[in-house]
């Protein structure tokens, strides 16, 4: 449209701009009024609504809390009429759980719970998808060592994320130890007892790694309350099940039983775990050739093929093509 093309009532395109300008101008003169001449009404309003979220979040807080008490009660319930919880399976479980961060009372009830509901609903959806939706027509041979199969990788499910979350967990502490053990050096050269630096260690390495901090914390606490102090380390070895964490809780021993230095001891082991993580970062660079091997034949060889052979390849083609 030009600006002297008639667009009908009397208008053509170069008045059609001029009123849109005007409405723009008018509209936003309004607006800068209303903002400046209206009440402050929006503050109350927040605080009203502030007011009320709060309290609709704490009650449904609260009806999520008794949700998962009463979910909680069923599970504890077919655990214990199966008899799940008796014998050395439990305390094995118990021990995994630990091991991966879960120390609730009821983690083991719910992994256990979790064993059993799994499958069977996974052998249940994988029933009606070949039975009654029937994306796929599949025989019937097929069709159940397929709800066969769905059933045992449910089965696998809770192993695989508790084997999951604690290689993460393991994977963390790992490496932030070396970091923990020279801030332990620093605080036992300050004067700090063994309680006060695994207080402070923990305070300072909460960021970078909270699984070690709240391990070392939970220790801390049970230096405090308990008589054994040794079992108190025992128990932090036990709970992650690292070399080097078994080694710190051997070296606090040793400390404490024989009144050796704590900061020397320390040290050595600090210098230990770098070089042990320095050996395991060589053995991986030394065994990256081999890996690239397969990459290397499968992408890249080709294409260098293709690079290298093809003018020689359409030339013969072309050669043949002309006899």
């Amino acid at each position: 449209m030009t600006p002297g093309q008639p667009i009908g009532m009397g208008l053509d395109g170069g008045d059609l701009v001029i009123v849109l300008t005007g409405l723009s101008v008018l509209l936003l003169g309004i607006a800068l009024i209303y903002g400046v001449f209206r009440r402050d009404r929006l503050g109350p309003r927040i605080d009203a609504v502030v007011g009320r979220g709060e309290s609709r979040g704490a009650s449904a807080t609260a009806a999520r809390s008794r949700h998962q008490a009463r979910g909680l009660e069923i599970m504890r319930w077919v655990v214990q009429s199966l008899r799940l919880m008796r014998g050395r399976q439990a305390a094995r479980v118990k021990e995994r759980l630990v091991h991966a961060g879960y120390r609730s009372k009821d983690a083991v009830i719910v992994y256990l719970f979790s064993k059993l509901a799994l499958p069977a609903v996974a052998l249940g959806l994988a029933f009606i998808m070949l039975y009654e939706v029937r994306p796929i027509e599949l025989p019937a041979i097929a069709n159940i060592l397929a709800c066969l199969m769905a059933g045992l990788v449910g089965s696998y499910v809770p192993d695989a994320i508790v084997r999951r979350a604690t290689k993460k967990r393991r994977h963390s502490i790992s490496k932030a130890l070396p970091d923990g053990l020279d801030l332990m050096v620093i605080c036992a050269e300050a004067g700090y007892s063994l309680d006060a630096a695994l207080h402070r260690v923990a305070q300072e390495i909460r960021v970078s790694s909270p699984e070690l901090a709240d391990e070392l914390g939970l220790t801390t606490f049970e230096l405090g309350f308990a008589a054994d102090r040794g079992q108190s380390l025992d128990n932090l070895s036990a709970r992650i099940g690292l070399p080097g964490i078994q080694s710190l809780a051997a070296t606090l021993k040793q400390t404490e039983k024989l009144g050796t230095p704590l900061a020397n001891a320390l040290r050595v082991l600090s210098a230990e775990l770098r070089d042990e993580r320095m050996l395991r970062a060589e053995e991986k660079a030394s065994r990256l050739p081999a890996i690239m091997t397969v990459p290397l034949i499968v992408f890249v060889l080709p294409a260098l093929f293709v690079v290298v052979l093809g003018p020689a390849v359409l030339q013969i083609v072309d050669m043949f093509g002309k006899m």
